[in-house]
C-alpha cells in the first residue's frame, strides 16, 4: 500500500495500515484498560461474601486480598513500562493479559485466604504489564495531530473503570458466589487478548539501550514499601513500627533511585522530564485527581449501602452517572484546551471537582438520590476536562521511544494517588467516626463496643443485635447514632479532599503552560 509524501508527513510515521484501524485498536486497548481498573473496585463489593465464605479470612487477610493486587501493580509499573519500551509493547501487553487471565481464573477457585492473596499479587504483575502498554501503543497508532483526542478517550475510560467495577461486582454478587468477580475477568480478558493480538501494531524503542536493572529494583521495592506503609497506616496506626519502617525504606530507596538516575546515561526514568512543567504538573495533578476520586468512591459506597440501605448492586448502579459523564466529556478536553488554554481548562476542572466534593458534603441521612447523582455529575465534569489533558501532558512530554516509561509514570501517579486518598481520607473518616460514636457505645459490653468502634459496617451489625436483645427502639437509636457519626466523618473527609483539589488548582493556574493543541486533532 503506498501513500503520498504529504500523507506520510500527516501520518507522523504511523504505518498506514495501523492508521486505518486506529479506532478499533483504541477500542481493544480501552477494553483491557477498563478490565484492570474495574478489577480493583469490583472486588470490594465481594468482601462481605468472602468474609463469610469457607476461606474464613481474618480482617488483615481481607485487607490484603484487596491490596496485594494494587501494591504489586503500582510497584512494577515503571519497570514494566521500560520492559515494553525495550523488548516490545505489544508483547508486554499480550504477556500481561495472559498472566492476568490465568491468575484471575486461579483466584476464583482458591481454597485458602493466603493462596488468594498470592494469586491477587500475580494479577498485579499482569496489570503492570498491561496498563502502560495500552497508552504507549495508542501513541504508536495515532499521529501527533490526533493523539491528544485519543489519549483523552483513554483517560475517560480509565476513570470510568473505577465506577464500573462496583456495578459489575454488584450484579455478580446478586446471583453468583464470590469467585465470580475473579472469573468474569477471563472472558473479557480473552476478548482483549485476541483483539489486541490481531489489531495492535508492533512497537518498541528504535535503538536498543541496556535496561536499568538497578533503577528497576530501587523503584519497585521503594514503591512497594511506600504503598505497604500507606495501606497499613490506617489499620495499624501511623506510628506503628511496620508503618514507620515502610516509609523510611521507601524514602531511602526512592531518593537513591532519583540520585542514581541523575547520574546515569540511560536511566529507567530520566529525571530531566520533570523540568518540563507539563510533565511535572501533570504528575501532580493526576495524583490529586485520583486521590479525590478514589476517596470519594470509598465514602460514597459506604454511604449508599450503610446509610441509605441500598444493596451492592443498587449502590453500583447509582455510581453509573459518574462513569457516563466522564466517558462523554473526556474527548472534549483537547478542544476546550485549544479554545481556552490548558491552565484555564485544567484549573477550572479542578475547581468544578472541588465544588462537587463540597456539594457532596451537604448530604444527610435523608438526602434524595437525585441530589447525590447531580453532585456526581458535577464532580465527573471537572475530572472529565482536567484528567485527559494532564495525562496528555505527561505522555506527550517524553520522546516516543520512551512512551512506555512515560505511560508508566502517568499510571503510577494514579495508583499512588488513589492509595493515598483512601488511606488519608479513610483515616480522617474513621477518626471522626470513632470520636463521635464513643458516647453512644458506653452502655455496651466491651466486645460489642470495640467492634462498633471499628467502622460503620460492624457497628450496624451490633445495632441489630442490640435491637434483638434490648428492644427495637434501642437498636434504632444506636443505628441512627452510628449513621450520623459516619456522616460527620464523611463530611470531614470530603472537606479535606476538596481542600487538596483547590490547592492543586492554584498550582495549575500558576505553573501549567497554556500550550495549544493542533486544531487538526480536534475534528
Amino acid at each position: 500500500m503506498s501513500t503520498s509524501p504529504l500523507l506520510n508527513d500527516e501520518l507522523d510515521g504511523v504505518d498506514p495500515r495501523t492508521y486505518a484501524r486506529r479506532y478499533a485498536i483504541l477500542g481493544a486497548l480501552c477494553l483491557s484498560l477498563v478490565l484492570i481498573v474495574a478489577t480493583v473496585s469490583s472486588v470490594n463489593v465481594a468482601i462481605p461474601h468472602l468474609a463469610g465464605s469457607e476461606l474464613s479470612p481474618t480482617d488483615t487477610q481481607i485487607l490484603w486480598i484487596i491490596d496485594a493486587y494494587a501494591l504489586v501493580f503500582a510497584a512494577l509499573l515503571l519497570p514494566a513500562g521500560a520492559l515494553g519500551d525495550r523488548f516490545g509493547r505489544k508483547g508486554a501487553l499480550l504477556i500481561g493479559l495472559g498472566i492476568f487471565i490465568t491468575a484471575s481464573i486461579t483466584c476464583a477457585f482458591m481454597t485458602s485466604a493466603n493462596a488468594l492473596i498470592f494469586c491477587r499479587a500475580i494479577m498485579g504483575i499482569g496489570a503492570a504489564l498491561i496498563m502502560p502498554s495500552t497508552l504507549s501503543l495508542l501513541q504508536s497508532s495515532f499521529p501527533r495531530r490526533e493523539r491528544g483526542k485519543a489519549i483523552a478517550i483513554w483517560a475517560g475510560f480509565a476513570g470510568a473503570g473505577g465506577a464500573i467495577g462496583p456495578l459489575i461486582g454488584g450484579v455478580l454478587m446478586e446471583h453468583y458466589w464470590y469467585g465470580s468477580v475473579f472469573l468474569v475477568a477471563a472472558p473479557i480478558g480473552m476478548i482483549g487478548f485476541i483483539s489486541s493480538a490481531v489489531l495492535a501494531p508492533r512497537s518498541r524503542e528504535d535503538t536498543a539501550t541496556k535496561l536499568d536493572k538497578t533503577g528497576a529494583l530501587l523503584s519497585a521495592v521503594g514503591f512497594a514499601a511506600l504503598l505497604a506503609a500507606i495501606i497499613e497506616g490506617p489499620e495499624r496506626g501511623w506510628t506503628d513500627p511496620f508503618v514507620l519502617a515502610g516509609f523510611v525504606i521507601a524514602a531511602t530507596l526512592l531518593y537513591t533511585f532519583v540520585a542514581t538516575a541523575k547520574r546515569k546515561e540511560n536511566p529507567l526514568l530520566d529525571m530531566s522530564f520533570f523540568s518540563n512543567p507539563r510533565f511535572a504538573i501533570g504528575s501532580l495533578g493526576i495524583s490529586v485527581n485520583f486521590l479525590a476520586m478514589f476517596s470519594m468512591f470509598f465514602m460514597l459506597t459506604q454511604y449508599l449501602q450503610y446509610v441509605n440501605g441500598y444493596s451492592p448492586l443498587a449502590a453500583g448502579i447509582r455510581g453509573v452517572p459518574f462513569a457516563l459523564t466522564l466517558v462523554a466529556l473526556s474527548p472534549r478536553g483537547p478542544k476546550l484546551v485549544h479554545r481556552f488554554g490548558a491552565k484555564r481548562v485544567v484549573g477550572g476542572g479542578f475547581i468544578v471537582m472541588a465544588v462537587g466534593l463540597l456539594l457532596m458534603s451537604t448530604t444527610t441521612r435523608t438526602t434524595d438520590y437525585w441530589q447525590v447523582g447531580l453532585f456526581l455529575v458535577i464532580m465527573a465534569s471537572g475530572v472529565g476536562v482536567a484528567m485527559p489533558n494532564l495525562s496528555s501532558g505527561i505522555v506527550q512530554s517524553v520522546p516516543l521511544n520512551k512512551a512506555g516509561v512515560g505511560s508508566a509514570v502517568n499510571d503510577t501517579t494514579r495508583e499512588v494517588g488513589g492509595a493515598i486518598g483512601i488511606a488519608l481520607i479513610g483515616s480522617v473518616v474513621n477518626s471522626i467516626y470513632r470520636n463521635n460514636i464513643e458516647s453512644a457505645l458506653t452502655t455496651l459490653p466491651d466486645s460489642a463496643r470495640d467492634a462498633a468502634g471499628d467502622n460503620i459496617a460492624k457497628a450496624l451489625v451490633v445495632s441489630d443485635k442490640v435491637g434483638q436483645t434490648l428492644g427495637a427502639d434501642a437498636g434504632e437509636n444506636l443505628r441512627v447514632a452510628v449513621q450520623n457519626a459516619f456522616m460527620d466523618g464523611m463530611h470531614g473527609g470530603l472537606y479535606v479532599a476538596a481542600t487538596l483539589v483547590i490547592v492543586c488548582a492554584v498550582i495549575v493556574f500558576k505553573k501549567l503552560p497554556d500550550e495549544e493543541i493542533d486544531p487538526a486533532s480536534l475534528s
